[in-house]
């Protein structure tokens, strides 16, 4: 079960005779959406998924892009993060420690259906849907330190596809293709600042993306997987910077106080939310992809992060 925040001043509406469920499955083959009637319910509207811990501990919200319509979707007493929407928005997998270690569960995008997916005594966490849902690509230190795993959508098969001694953490599959987006410090692994590299799925074809001293991370995929999006301090405190897929020069999306971190591109490509942080707040905000219109999301005292897209249903 859920529990929705009510919007007060919404007048009742009028009642309606109630269909029969004849009529009622003519109009769900005609809408297309006779999946939602058998279980597999996806959003109408693009939602974002995020987690805080507004309620004492940490859990995953769902809000509308303007910051309302906030829903709790895991109502558990253990720490609930991460969250990430399939394409079709029909599935959120997160992290959960709620079986006493960090494992990868899956839930219907309205918080229904809970299941677990790994069983490791490592930490699997961050997961990521490939574009069809049919894979999870997740890190995990099983192997004795940070490693990008690929796994199918059941929680079976894990393959190990970086297999390299540094840290390599934060997958995120690109939208279009077999691509996986991550950060490491493999080209210098006594530091603890990282790039970004991009590699398929079965671990082959690495490429190092950015090049610099400083820190990039978090990096997220257009939607139609020709730029990224991630996380640097190369100017001081972390801001969001924008690079073409095969390398280049960044650019600066967003020049503003506090750290800009974890940035997620929405599914029309029209903007990103991210987490900003400021002293020791926490929220999520939206921009413009242009860099414009910057807008504070949850503005509350709770710590608000991680925010990832659930699509609106196909």
């Amino acid at each position: 079960m859920t529990s929705r925040i009510s919007t007060p001043g919404l007048k009742p509406q009028k009642l309606i005779r109630p269909m029969t469920r004849p009529a009622m499955l003519l109009v769900a083959l005609l809408a297309g959406v006779l999946p939602t009637l058998w279980g597999c319910s996806t959003p109408s509207e693009h939602r974002i998924a995020f987690q805080t811990n507004r309620d004492g501990n940490t859990e995953i919200y769902s809000m509308l892009p303007n910051g309302s319509d906030l829903v709790n979707l895991t109502q558990h007493d253990s720490l609930d993060y991460h969250p990430a929407g399939s394409a079709d928005g029909s599935l959120v997998t997160f992290i959960s420690g709620r079986d006493g270690n960090r494992e990868i569960y899956v839930m219907r995008s309205d918080g229904s259906n809970v299941r677990r997916l790994t069983t490791n005594a490592a930490q699997d966490i961050d997961p990521t849907f490939s574009p069809d849902g049919s894979q999870i690509a997740f890190d995990s230190d099983r192997t004795g330190n940070v490693e990008i795993f690929v796994m199918s959508a059941d929680g079976s098969g894990a393959v190990n596809i970086t297999q390299d001694p540094a840290t390599d953490s934060h997958p995120f599959w690109s939208p279009v293709d077999d691509r996986i987006a991550f950060y490491s410090n493999r080209a210098n692994p006594e530091s603890d600042s990282m790039d970004v590299y991009v590699t398929r799925s079965d671990g082959s074809g690495v490429s190092r993306i950015t090049q610099h001293a400083a820190d990039d991370r978090y990096p997220t995929w257009s939607p139609d997987g020709s730029r990224l999006a991630f996380s640097s301090n190369r100017d001081g405190d972390f801001d969001i910077y924008l690079v073409d897929a095969t390398g280049g020069t960044p650019r600066k999306l967003l020049d503003a106080d506090g750290d800009d971190l974890a940035p997620a591109w929405s599914p029309d490509g029209n903007t990103l939310v991210f987490v900003k942080r400021l002293d020791d707040d926490m929220d999520i905000w939206i921009v413009n992809a242009d860099g414009g219109g910057a807008t504070n999301l949850t503005a509350r005292p709770s710590s608000d992060s991680n925010p990832r897209w659930i699509p609106a249903g196909g």
